[in-house]
């Protein structure tokens, strides 16, 4: 059973896939069906928050990937692969989640929506992404101890509720 948390980030995913392949789509339309798929406006502010992040990151989370994907570009890897990194990378650069709940979801994402390649591709490129440190830091997590009633990560100090979530009405 997927935590409250699992269904945000796979919606994240998924607004990402959709993104990748239709590079077009309007935030609001985004939006709209971030809500719509969770009908919870603090799930709604975490996936947004991971959608925006990535997009709004991205040439630096791709350079990460890329730097550590050895023999692999982002252009190469499959779009569900590409993006379960992507949200996965930004995910450990910017926010406080531990790394190995980051990772334990992103394998799980992987498995559920790639290919029986995905999860370990996942896994051994996220690993490499760990920051120094946070590691020994931050107690292994198996997978699903994410708390589906804990509040959702804060979104980064610099950015407001609007530029992240937006006017939209419910």
């Amino acid at each position: 059973m997927a935590t409250r948390r699992t269904r945000a980030r796979e919606t994240a995913l998924q607004m990402l896939y959709q993104h990748d392949l239709n590079p077009g789509l309007p935030d609001e339309l985004v939006r709209e069906q971030v809500l719509e798929r969770l009908e919870d406006e603090e799930l709604s502010r975490f996936a947004w928050s991971l959608y925006r992040g990535v997009i709004d990151n991205r040439t630096t989370v791709d350079a990460a990937i890329e730097k550590v994907a050895a023999n692999w570009s982002l252009r190469r890897m499959a779009p569900t692969d590409r993006n379960v990194l992507r949200l996965g990378a930004f995910e450990l650069q910017k926010t406080e989640t531990p790394p190995r709940v980051i990772i334990d979801e992103a394998i799980e994402m992987a498995r559920k929506y790639g290919s029986a390649q995905s999860p370990p591709f996942v896994n051994g490129i996220l690993d490499r992404l760990i920051p120094r440190g946070a590691a020994a830091k931050t107690p292994a997590v198996p997978t699903g101890a994410d708390d589906p009633d804990a509040p959702a990560d804060p979104p980064p100090a610099d950015v407001s509720d609007e530029e992240l979530f937006g006017e939209v009405k419910g």
